[in-house]
Formats: C-alpha cells, sequence, structure tokens
C-alpha cells in the first residue's frame, strides 16, 4: 500500500469531520433540485456557492448523527476495548437523543425515525433494526469508526456493521457502512487515492462470507436468507457490483470511456438514495478531484440525487485524505457544531 502522507500527521480526523459537515452543508440547499433547478441558481457547479445563513453553515441530519455516534463511540471507548456490549448503550441514548431533539427538523430519514422510535422504548435492538431498508441514512454517519485510533480490522468492521443494524440491518446497509469506514480509514493512513479501488475490492471479497455474530447477534434470523453466511454475501455482492460501475464511471476498465467531470455525477453510479450508491457516488466526486476537496464537495453538492449525504461522505473523504487545512478558514469557522466536531477531531488526531 503506497502512502502519501496526506492524512497522517495533518489531522486528518478533523479534517474528515468538518469536510463531511462541509459537504452536508453545501448539499443541505440543493438536495431535492434538478440540475435544470441548480443550474439557473448556480450557473455551473464550480460556481456553487458555500451556503451562509446568519453567519452559519447549517448542516443535516447526516452531521448530527455522525455526531451522536462519534460522541457515544468516545463514550464507549472510556470503559475499555471496544465492543458490542460497551457501544450499544451509550450509542443507543445518542440516537434516541437526537431523535428527542428539537434540532432534529433537517428533514431526517424514515428508517432513523422509526428505528430510534423503537430503540428508545427500550428491549432487545435487533426488535428495533429495519432489516428491509438499505437507506443512506447509516453510511452517510459513520465516517467517525474509521478515524478512531488503535482499532483492529474486526473491531472497526464490526463496529461500522454495528452502527448500521441499529436503525438499518439490512446486508447492504452494513457492508456499505463497513466499506465507507474502511475507506475513511484507509485515507487517514495516507494511501494513495490512485490505489483505493483495489483495496476496496479485497476488503470486499474478504469479508463477504462473515457473519459478525459477536456484533449482530441474531439479527439475520430477521431477514429471508437462508443462513447467516448468506446474509452477509448478499450485502457484500451489491457493494462488489458498485465497485465495477465505479470502476466504469472512472474509465478504467476495458471500453469504458473518461469520465465527464461536468455531468451529474449520479447518472455514473446513482442517485444516492440508497447505502451502495451514496458510496459509489461520494466515492466518485473525490476520485474525480482527489486534491481539490473544496471542488469534490461542490460536485456532490451540485447533483440530482441525495446531494447532501453525497457531498457529506465525498468531503469526509477529502478531508481524511489531506487534513485539516484541505479547508478554508471561513467555512470551518462558521460551520454549525463547530465546537462538538473540533472536540471529536482533536481527541482523536491527538
Amino acid at each position: 500500500m503506497t502512502t502519501t502522507g496526506a492524512g497522517t500527521g495533518r489531522q486528518a480526523a478533523t479534517g474528515s469531520l468538518l469536510g463531511l459537515a462541509i459537504g452536508d452543508a453545501m448539499g443541505f440547499p440543493t438536495e431535492f433540485n434538478t440540475i435544470e433547478q441548480l443550474t439557473a441558481r448556480a450557473g455551473t457547479w464550480r460556481g456553487l456557492p458555500f451556503p451562509v445563513s446568519s453567519g452559519t453553515a447549517y448542516v443535516t441530519d447526516d452531521t448530527q448523527m455522525t455526531l451522536a455516534l462519534g460522541e457515544g463511540l468516545a463514550a464507549a471507548l472510556a470503559a475499555g476495548p471496544l465492543t458490542a456490549e460497551r457501544m450499544e448503550a451509550p450509542v443507543r441514548a445518542e440516537f434516541i437523543d437526537w431523535w428527542r431533539s428539537p434540532e432534529n427538523n433537517r428533514a431526517p430519514g424514515m428508517t432513523c425515525l422509526t428505528a430510534c422510535e423503537l430503540l428508545s422504548r427500550g428491549g432487545r435492538w435487533q426488535a428495533a433494526s429495519q432489516v428491509g431498508s438499505k437507506g443512506c441514512g447509516a453510511n452517510m454517519r459513520v465516517a467517525p469508526i474509521g478515524l478512531v485510533p488503535g482499532l483492529t480490522a474486526e473491531q472497526r468492521s464490526g463496529a461500522a456493521q454495528f452502527q448500521s443494524a441499529l436503525t438499518h440491518g439490512h446486508p447492504t446497509a452494513l457492508a456499505a457502512s463497513d466499506l465507507t469506514a474502511h475507506t475513511v480509514w484507509l485515507l487517514a493512513q495516507g494511501t494513495a487515492p490512485s490505489e483505493l479501488l483495489p483495496l476496496l475490492r479485497d476488503h470486499a471479497r474478504e469479508n463477504r462470507g462473515i457473519y459478525r455474530e459477536d456484533w449482530l447477534g441474531d439479527l439475520a434470523e430477521q431477514a429471508q436468507d437462508p443462513d447467516r453466511a448468506g446474509f452477509s454475501a448478499r450485502g457484500w455482492d451489491e457493494c462488489l457490483a458498485v465497485l465495477d460501475r465505479l470502476e466504469s464511471a472512472l474509465g478504467r476498465t476495458p471500453g469504458s470511456s473518461a469520465p465527464d467531470l461536468d455531468a451529474d455525477p449520479c447518472l455514473a453510479t446513482g442517485a444516492g438514495w440508497i447505502a451502495e450508491e451514496a458510496f459509489a457516488t461520494a466515492l466518485y466526486c473525490f476520485l474525480l478531484l482527489p486534491d481539490d476537496p473544496q471542488d469534490a464537495v461542490r460536485r456532490g453538492a451540485f447533483s440530482s440525487g441525495d446531494s447532501d449525504s453525497i457531498a457529506a461522505l465525498a468531503g469526509a473523504f477529502a478531508g481524511a485524505h489531506l487534513g485539516a487545512d484541505a479547508w478554508p478558514d471561513a467555512w470551518t469557522e462558521v460551520i454549525e457544531y463547530r465546537g462538538r466536531l473540533l472536540a471529536l477531531g482533536a481527541a482523536w488526531d491527538a
């Protein structure tokens, strides 16, 4: 694995968390707009402004839930090595607090709302998990798992899938969350963007038949797969398929065309409403512009699909790669929840 040194030693955690929030803020006012509407407003995607209202760049539930996961994760780690048992209570509590918060007014997804309401009733978390949903609400928030130092590969994979399963129990939501966290981790470790796709494909193939019982318990029994290995493989197969689409969209497969930087990225790898497409389209935007983080989030936000989630993940990838210096002070100083983002970033960069 070639390392660029970009992420390591340059506040990769801070850069990734700020990037996620910046992308989220950039995509907040563009979500649910067509390309024609966005063009009428901003001209071209490169002209998309950073939105500030009354001195604040407001974010959506993507950043709110990222903070909920990150702060719950920090509490779990304070109690000892990360396990499902240590992680469940604080993360569950943070998700419920988010669900009850008056600030939860940013058009959150129904899966998160439904699952958090069920979690608030107590009982086994598996009973709350929505095993039929692979919406992007789980992998939009998973970046903290890839930023925490000192986790083993098994802990990182298990924790990424577990936090997804609390709300989104579909095997593709689990696999996409795992793959998203792994991408953030690779970039934070200094992996060159040009080397990401083979490593991600290897990760998906290696994990395809693994069911993480110590993290998921009997979740698979709520689905209709013949066995636990089949449950896991179903999710990873969809992620491998979207990696094929991503490789083709980037012009890296025989017969494929060079990518069109000015075309709607959702045409290349999907609109992002579902987990594997949010991951792939965000990564597509980042890999188109790996050394231009501001334009990477603009490209994600100026899209016809789930613009805030796509741009948020593109920002998380760019910030993990380039560090905190990737983002201009004029943006980071006005981002909503800045203090909480910086506190988590500083703890994990230390």
